[in-house]
């Protein structure tokens, strides 16, 4: 007798193995749906982590509900949520330093000189621009979370800025000469 998908669910809590049946009977159909959605190179990793927070938040689900489907769907679609907030950050971080034009470039290979440039800054000048760009704080919010006055927030974003575009630049301009 197979057991409805509910009933795994239930049954998995005092036999968690028995939660594979699940991925059995959706993983095909939550992999085609984050194809879709983010691709088939993203699909593997964020088919396996539906299943690991649904593995995670079994003791929650209401079975009531009747349907495990929706409820694996709607776990993915969160991730693709939380990938697509996560990746929209970043872009708007490499915006922000105002290097987008450098570092969005896909034969641009300067990904590891954009890190080790935003380590060679000032550890102020640094912390403003990766609370403005990262963590989308605005000028206020990074002045209060230094405890600093707004015009040194311009002042480091300004000086960090320059900074990095020319280095960056520079490193362009080496790729154009070796490259």
């Amino acid at each position: 007798m197979t057991l409805s998908d509910t009933a795994v669910v239930a049954a998995s809590l005092d036999e968690p193995a028995l939660f594979g049946e699940l991925f059995d009977r959706h993983g095909r159909v939550v992999h085609a749906y984050l194809a879709r959605r983010i691709g088939a190179d993203r699909a593997d990793d964020t088919t396996a982590e539906t299943f690991r927070i649904a593995f995670e938040q079994r003791s929650s689900f209401d079975v009531g509900r009747g349907e495990v489907r929706p409820w694996l769907l709607g776990i993915a679609t969160n991730l693709v949520r939380r990938q697509a907030r996560s990746e929209e950050r970043r872009l708007r971080a490499i915006g922000r330093v105002g290097v987008d034009d450098i570092a969005t470039d896909p034969s641009w290979t300067g990904a590891d000189e954009l890190r080790a440039a935003l380590v060679d800054l000032d550890p102020g000048d640094r912390d403003v621009v990766l609370l403005i760009a990262w963590e989308d704080l605005s000028y206020q919010q990074v002045a209060d979370a230094l405890d600093i006055p707004i015009g040194t927030v311009r002042s480091r974003l300004h000086r960090a800025r320059q900074q990095l575009r020319a280095r960056l630049h520079a490193h362009l301009d080496e790729e154009d000469v070796h490259g």
